[in-house]
């Protein structure tokens, strides 16, 4: 079965990048409902400006939206180049995920147990996708996303421990989940006015995947968030496009240092102890 995976991977790969693109077409959706509290699923999708709904084929992610010229067939008023770049980039980001997280060392159940985390990291990049766009448009990472996130990654990540043995993985996911949200908690009750809750229960999710990766991603991820969200901060101050009291949304620099720590978190804190002699 390793080897058939391997041979298939650009097989696997487009999927995944045609899935993606999939998605992303109902990530808009997300985007535009949540925040509003209403249904994803009803009614159809449909033009924001006339209410009419969106015929099939002109639901195609990135194409139709060339085809009809960037507006509505129905009211000919525009349509947000927004949707078909949220289509294209979550397209390239699931292939990403796809070709970083595609497992090619194991056999029989493991693959199949490899092949949780892998849909585990996609789940979580939709999700990531969604909050990013909501946070920077409301300021708000809506319970409706981030609960679920809790037994959606669970169960994914136990049944992969089950199928691979790996207990280890799974114990360690719980403290990163008891440890990055209990930090927030902190950050939260220390300082109200810096950080909200709704990043403390996205810390813990975030924390239960980067700590079932390993102890590298999960501060990698942490500290990544800190890092990036705070030079972001610092330029806004230093161009004058903010004040020491604008708000700035956190959520999409916690996401985003989470993917540098999953991507990449194992060799950079692995090249970090080196550097400090601890290895």
């Amino acid at each position: 079965m390793t080897s058939s995976l391997t041979q298939l991977w650009p097989v696997l790969a487009g999927f995944g990048a045609v899935f993606g693109l999939a998605i992303g077409s109902f990530l808009n959706v997300v985007v535009h409902r949540v925040p509003a509290g209403l249904s994803v699923v009803s009614p159809p999708s449909a033009c924001p400006k006339c209410d009419r709904p969106i015929r099939g084929a002109d639901n195609v992610p990135v194409l139709s939206w060339f085809r009809l010229r960037g507006r509505c067939r129905d009211c000919a008023l525009p349509i947000s180049v927004r949707y078909p770049v949220v289509e294209a980039a979550t397209g390239l980001l699931f292939l990403a995920v796809v070709l970083r997280f595609l497992p090619s060392a194991a056999t029989g159940a493991a693959v199949i147990g490899h092949s949780l985390v892998l849909i585990a990291l996609l789940y979580l990049m939709a999700v990531s996708v969604a909050l990013t766009l909501i946070d920077l448009d409301t300021h708000t990472l809506p319970n409706r996303i981030v609960l679920p996130m809790y037994p959606v990654l669970a169960v994914l990540l136990l049944v992969s421990s089950a199928l691979t043995g790996d207990w280890a993985a799974a114990l360690r996911g719980l403290g990163g989940l008891a440890l990055l949200g209990g930090v927030y908690l902190a950050l939260a009750v220390a300082v109200p006015r810096g950080m909200g809750f709704g990043d403390v229960k996205l810390a813990g999710a975030l924390g239960l995947v980067l700590a079932y990766l390993g102890w590298g991603p999960l501060a990698v991820g942490a500290f990544g968030a800190f890092l990036l969200g705070g030079t972001f901060g610092i330029v806004l101050l230093a161009i004058r496009r903010a004040g020491r009291s604008t708000g700035i949304p956190f959520g999409p620099w916690m996401l985003l240092g989470a993917w540098v720590g999953a991507f990449a978190g194992a060799p950079i804190w692995d090249a970090y102890l080196r550097l400090l002699g601890l290895v």
